[in-house]
């Protein structure tokens, strides 16, 4: 009987410290977009290989608008913020390293549009902010997700697209997903301004 209310306690201890160290498998991702009006699409990943030869190339190989997995330029895009486009070739190696792509239309207002600027500096860490004009009204954020950097598998594609911004959302996302692709580097080497 102590063997097995032991086995109980171990089970509940194992279980809680994988969630604390970040063993969340998207649910309350999931559960937060959707409460926030948001749609969130997997996908299988596309292999990452460098076969887009310029930067600013595509590949009719991708399974997602915009991108996030696949075919890539051989050099990421450089994180942060900007007020034009990244191109897609470039920024599908960024979430090859585990970075997140938050990503706007051309109709989405300037008063969001601040509020995205906001949230990412407040998430500066492998994010990348950009205009993506087909995407209209919509915000869209895009990772590509390994269950291990040393495991030779693909993983999932994850993107999701909301009609506004929605902290709670997008914070559940960034928890989630983040800093979890196939080729990972430390956090705290993909600040803005590098690569």
């Amino acid at each position: 009987m102590l063997a097995v209310g032991g086995v109980a306690v171990l089970a509940v201890v194992g279980i809680a410290v994988a969630l604390a160290l970040g063993g969340d498998d998207g649910g309350d991702a999931r559960a937060a977009l959707e409460a926030a009006g948001c749609t969130l699409a997997t996908s299988p990943a596309l292999v990452g290989v460098h076969s887009v030869s310029t930067p600013d190339g595509s590949s009719d190989k991708w399974n997602t608008e915009p991108p996030t997995s696949g075919p890539h330029y051989s050099v990421p895009a450089v994180w942060g913020s900007f007020d034009d486009p990244v191109n897609p070739a470039q920024l599908v190696h960024n979430l090859e390293h585990g970075g997140i792509a938050v990503q706007y239309g051309r109709d989405v207002p300037a008063a969001t549009v601040t509020e995205l600027e906001g949230f990412v500096q407040e998430n500066a860490r492998g994010t990348v902010l950009a205009p993506y004009a087909s995407l209209g009204s919509q915000v869209a954020l895009g990772a590509w997700v390994t269950e291990s950097a040393t495991k030779p598998e693909n993983g999932t594609a994850y993107l999701a697209k909301c009609s506004r911004f929605d902290e709670t959302a997008f914070s559940a996302f960034f928890d989630a997903y983040q800093f979890q692709g196939p080729e990972r580097f430390p956090p705290d080497t993909l600040l803005p301004g590098r690569t």
